[in-house]
């Protein structure tokens, strides 16, 4: 697959910005690659594309398919598989947004009731210290709490209050 100067930067911002937020870059590169792919692709075809280990890839793969973001096709008459990515925009946001929530978030709540539970009978935890904890759990409670609502909203609904920005404030009077 040849890839045009723009369709590579696409892929190698893309490696770039998975790094920075904790994903492997060539994870980051795979995904962008069949997001931009108008056909399922290879293995073989990835690594060659993007120059990296075919091992490398298949690993990538694998993550990429525990995400719910790749999913593997089959072509008739070819015994290979084929990976595609979603190609929705929405799709891949929430899937990583629930992703991340389940893997960061959800044992961080978990964490946090534990330790405001514990703290209270802890004396040697300070009372300071256990205000900044029941602090960030109702914090986290109250941000898990609006994800989940807006999870529930159509796309449509979303759509329009991401477009209604700042102008919200006026709707509660403020």
């Amino acid at each position: 697959m040849q890839l045009s100067p723009t369709m590579e930067k696409f892929v190698l911002h893309w490696g770039e910005m998975g790094s920075r937020w904790g994903v492997n870059r060539t994870v980051a590169q795979i995904h962008a690659l069949l997001y931009l792919s108008e056909h399922p692709l290879t293995a073989e075809t990835i690594a060659e594309t993007l120059g990296v280990a075919r091992s490398n890839v298949s690993t990538s793969l694998r993550e990429l398919q525990s995400w719910g973001l790749v999913k593997v096709v089959h072509e008739l008459g070819d015994r290979r598989d084929h990976f595609v990515s979603q190609k929705d925009v929405w799709d891949i946001f929430m899937t990583i947004l629930e992703g991340r929530k389940e893997r960061e978030l959800d044992p961080t709540l978990t964490t946090l009731r534990q330790c405001v539970l514990d703290s209270e009978s802890d004396a040697q935890t300070t009372p300071e210290a256990k205000a900044r904890m029941n602090d960030t759990l109702e914090f986290l409670e109250q941000l898990l709490g609006w994800y989940e609502q807006m999870r529930g909203l159509d796309r449509e609904t979303l759509v329009k209050l991401m477009k209604m920005g700042a102008r919200i404030q006026s709707l509660l009077g403020k």
